[in-house]
């Protein structure tokens, strides 16, 4: 007997239900929730990391996530503008970046910035935080571009044309009305590119750190090797949740503000 659309819909509900509340029950059943402790969850370890985790691991994590976030909006900008611009090989460069740093890992930036281009030109970038910095930018600011863009071709056209008939030029018109209207568009999705670059951040190990410039994923792993046990990375781990779930929230509020009225 064939079942009828309200009847398939309700099987497949109860089971998409159904099926991951088995499997989190079994796994709840049959864990050794005692070596899981043991493993990962010693209170005594996790005390030990703090306050330092907090004042140095939190610490960088953040000023490695605004430093390249600022970055990469200062970066980014120019290059949406030059992703819409009427010039053709304008056009070409930045979808060349685009294209670039978003095709290629972040690592690998990262990499060419700390290592490749000392190496080859004997230009360094200064600062101890300046090379990660600059790199994470890099990379964000490929993303942040496409987002950019997307935003000011959101903005709508008539805008423009009502700057315009009042005498404003098109570079005015694009800084004092465009580029604010587009940017109360984009800051949801900006707000999920400053979550995933709090989570990048943890690729600067491959530069090399500094007890006062260790980023907090470095600093786990670091305390892993130390004491021989997973409960750094649980710490790790909710601190880092402690960190982006506010950031998750608060764009999901603010795509709630901006999204259009029904």
């Amino acid at each position: 007997m064939a079942l009828s659309r309200r009847q398939r819909s309700r099987l497949i509900h109860f089971t998409t239900t159904a099926v991951p509340l088995a499997v989190l029950l079994a796994v709840v059943l049959l864990a050794d929730w005692s070596a899981i402790q043991q493993a990962f969850f010693q209170p005594e370890i996790a005390a030990d990391l703090f306050p330092r985790i907090v004042t140095v691991g939190v610490k960088n994590t953040l000023i490695y996530t605004t430093l390249a976030f600022i970055g990469g909006l200062l970066i980014g900008l120019p290059i949406a503008l030059l992703r819409l611009s009427s010039v053709r090989p304008y056009r070409w460069f930045a979808a060349t970046y685009i294209e670039l740093l978003r095709g290629v890992p972040a690592i690998v930036t990262l990499i060419a910035v700390g290592f490749a281009i000392p190496i080859a030109l004997d230009v360094r970038v200064p600062g101890q935080y300046g090379p990660a910095a600059l790199a994470l930018a890099l990379v964000a600011a490929a993303y942040m571009a496409e987002t950019i863009r997307a935003g000011i071709q959101a903005v709508p056209r008539g805008q423009t044309e009502a700057a315009r008939s009042l005498g404003m030029s098109p570079a005015r018109t694009m800084i004092a009305i465009v580029i604010p209207q587009a940017f109360r568009i984009m800051i949801p999705p900006l707000t999920n590119e400053l979550v995933l670059l709090l989570k990048d951040s943890s690729l600067v190990f491959v530069l090399g750190t500094t007890a006062e410039t260790v980023e907090l994923a470095k600093y786990g792993r670091d305390a892993v090797s130390r004491t021989f046990n997973g409960t750094p990375l649980t710490v790790v781990a909710l601190l880092y949740l402690a960190i982006s779930l506010p950031l998750t929230r608060l764009a999901a509020h603010l795509e709630r503000r901006g999204a259009p009225a029904r």
